[in-house]
């Protein structure tokens, strides 16, 4: 692996937060899967295209990036060895040949300089440690006019999941930090048009966009998943066993109103945005 210099992500990604996401890639899949033909279609990806995922994570996107590139190629790039080795094993066993994975820091991997027509990607491009030289160096990546696009989330404030994490404020922080940071740290799209220039990109546009998210089968099912995911289980971790009840019983409760005859369904909100590499 290439040198590390967001050490404090590569920790989180290959600890608990990393095998967990490996371990339940169909879940996190049905979360932000919604949310796919919106990015490829920014995207517009050509058959001989050869397109650089951004925080690939398990991988779902690098490989439907790959079938939109048959003569071409997709290369999938994250910290997460866990992650990784399940978007290997799903790549062989879905026999998706022209795919590889690298592991490394977005913000410091040697790219080959224009080696890609595209760079995209689903939520992953928030957590930089410095944004404007990792993004500088996608941007280096790509050949002339080149097109990048990718999603992030947008303000909590209003949303379901912003509700859902509401109901647990009585008892813990904020999962997601404060809106403008950690997950959120591009909601506000003046910040990321700014980052984008800033690291030589043009033409850029952002788009809200919205999409069903699928939390689980049932309630209990939805907010034991939950309650698993990285920041949230730390959290519940600071506190006392009942203070951590009761934020359990809080998130079942706030669930509920999403809970349908087959799923527990929210309607997620991103930010969609595109740019272009000029030079």
């Amino acid at each position: 692996m290439s040198g590390i210099v967001n050490t404090a992500q590569a920790e989180a990604w290959n600890g608990y937060e990393g095998r967990h996401w490996a371990a339940h890639d169909e879940r996190y899949d049905a979360v932000n899967g919604g949310f796919n033909e919106f990015l490829f279609d920014a995207a517009e990806i050509g058959e001989r295209d050869r397109v650089l995922d951004i925080g690939c994570g398990n991988g779902q996107v690098t490989r439907l990036a790959a079938g939109r590139a048959p003569l071409g190629g997709a290369t999938g790039i994250d910290l997460s060895a866990p992650m990784l080795t399940t978007a290997r094993a799903r790549a062989e066993a879905e026999g998706v040949a022209n795919v590889t994975f690298e592991q490394g820091d977005v913000q410091v991997f040697p790219f080959e300089e224009g080696a890609f027509d595209v760079a995209l990607s689903r939520f992953a491009v928030m957590f930089f440690a410095d944004p404007v030289a990792a993004f500088a160096n996608v941007h280096r990546a790509l050949r002339p006019g080149a097109r990048l696009a990718f999603l992030c989330m947008t303000e909590l404030a209003g949303t379901d999941l912003g509700a859902v994490f509401g109901a647990l404020a009585p008892f813990l922080p904020t999962p997601t930090g404060a809106d403008g940071t950690g997950p959120t740290s591009f909601a506000d799209p003046a910040r990321v048009r700014s980052v984008l220039t800033d690291a030589g990109f043009r033409d850029v546009t952002c788009t809200r966009v919205e999409a069903d998210q699928v939390w689980g089968s049932d309630v209990p099912d939805a907010a034991g998943f939950i309650a698993d995911w990285g920041p949230v289980k730390y959290h519940l971790g600071q506190v006392d066993e009942g203070t951590a009840d009761a934020a359990r019983e809080a998130l079942s409760t706030a669930l509920q109103p999403f809970e349908n005859a087959d799923d527990v369904r929210l309607r997620g909100t991103a930010w969609l945005v595109t740019a272009s590499a000029l030079r």
